[in-house]
């Protein structure tokens, strides 16, 4: 029986949820498997990956063979370097403590930059917040400023017809 690590979809119409699965081949893609390691939502960003690394690693080692998507998110999470790394373990290369410590320092740095873009994309939102915010202040004060303006004019336009008819009726009695 071939096994193949894949994603198994789920979810609404055009918003599509993913559930990482090992399966036979032959299975219907939405159809039977034989255990689930995880999940992925492609539609966060950054796109939300929950993954039981060991099963996913163990699944690998007896020969289980992942879909393109699923190989690049093993590589994501660091799932493929670890098999890497106990691949040169097992030839004498070098030592576990050796491949857990490379392991370890590119995890870190995969983490780092993930917790970037998480907090750039937060600063770009928080920037585009403030750019509307200040444009909409800009709108406002045009729009005070054009309500001042025609309420002086009708200000100005009332005080003068005010003043006519008051000097006509000043200027009947004295004659």
């Amino acid at each position: 029986m071939a096994v193949a690590i894949r994603l198994q979809r789920s979810g609404k119409k055009n918003y599509a949820f993913y559930h990482i699965v090992v399966a036979d081949t032959k299975a219907p893609r939405d159809g039977r498997f034989i255990e689930q390691i995880g999940s992925y939502n492609p539609n966060t960003n950054p796109a939300t990956i929950l993954l039981d690394s060991e099963k996913a690693l163990a699944w690998l080692n007896v020969g289980a063979q992942p879909s393109l998507v699923c190989r690049r998110i093993l590589s994501y999470e660091g799932v493929l370097l670890r098999k890497h790394l106990q691949g040169g373990v097992a030839k004498g290369a070098f030592t576990q403590e050796v491949a857990d410590a490379k392991w370890n320092a590119w995890k870190a740095e995969q983490d780092k930059k993930v917790a970037a873009k998480i907090a750039g994309l937060d600063a770009a939102a928080a920037k585009a917040y403030k750019e509307s915010q200040a444009a909409e202040a800009k709108v406002n004060a045009e729009r005070a400023e054009a309500i001042a303006k025609k309420a002086q004019e009708a200000a100005a336009a009332e005080a003068p017809a005010e003043e006519a008819p008051a000097e006509e009726v000043a200027e009947t009695p004295a004659e």
